[in-house]
């Protein structure tokens, strides 16, 4: 078993894990001939596999939430 230590390291890479993997996921879509839907300053555009891209809609600004951390 893992010591809290060891699960608090292991777990400070989760953010970088899941960047990578949503921008691997994002370059696989493209390179297999599918669009991918991206929000450019507000505004939702679908892009396509030859770098093309379609606006859609408008959207409101993201809203920043604050980090909780809860203690059991």
């Amino acid at each position: 078993m893992k010591t809290a230590k060891e699960l608090d390291f292991l777990e400070s890479y989760i953010p970088e894990l899941a960047n990578s993997a949503v921008r691997k996921a994002y370059l696989d879509a493209l390179s297999s001939g599918n669009s991918v839907t991206e929000v450019i300053q507000n505004k939702i555009y679908e892009i396509f596999p030859d770098g093309s891209k379609k606006y859609i809609k408008d959207i409101e600004p993201a809203i920043k939430i604050e980090k909780k951390v809860f203690m059991i």
